[in-house]
């Protein structure tokens, strides 16, 4: 699946990412625990460029759940990747 790989195509991405964690209680609760947040305020930020940043770098933080939502979405891993740099702090460097 080709991706657009602009803001409006990484808030898509990440929107699909929010319902893939939100599908599973285990996965939302993690995500819910490691920010802080509750099911009220994820649905008010969920159209929020930054609160989606949070759930690509919340998705990216586990290979195995990265690889399950592209697989689940058919995409290429790395696609999640590209579509947090289009997304606000998305283009950090890493000092590694």
């Amino acid at each position: 699946m080709a991706l657009n790989t602009d803001q409006g195509g990484a808030e898509s991405l990440a929107l699909r990412a929010l319902a893939f964690l939100a599908a599973d209680s285990d996965r939302m609760g993690m995500f819910l625990g490691t920010y802080g947040v509750d099911v009220d305020q994820v649905r008010a930020r969920a159209s929020e460029p930054e609160f989606l940043g949070f759930v690509l770098d919340h998705l990216t933080s586990d290979d195995a759940l990265v690889i399950a939502f592209a697989s689940a979405e058919s995409i290429d891993p790395a696609s999640v990747l590209h579509a947090r740099a289009h997304l606000p702090g998305g283009n950090t460097p890493e000092w590694t």
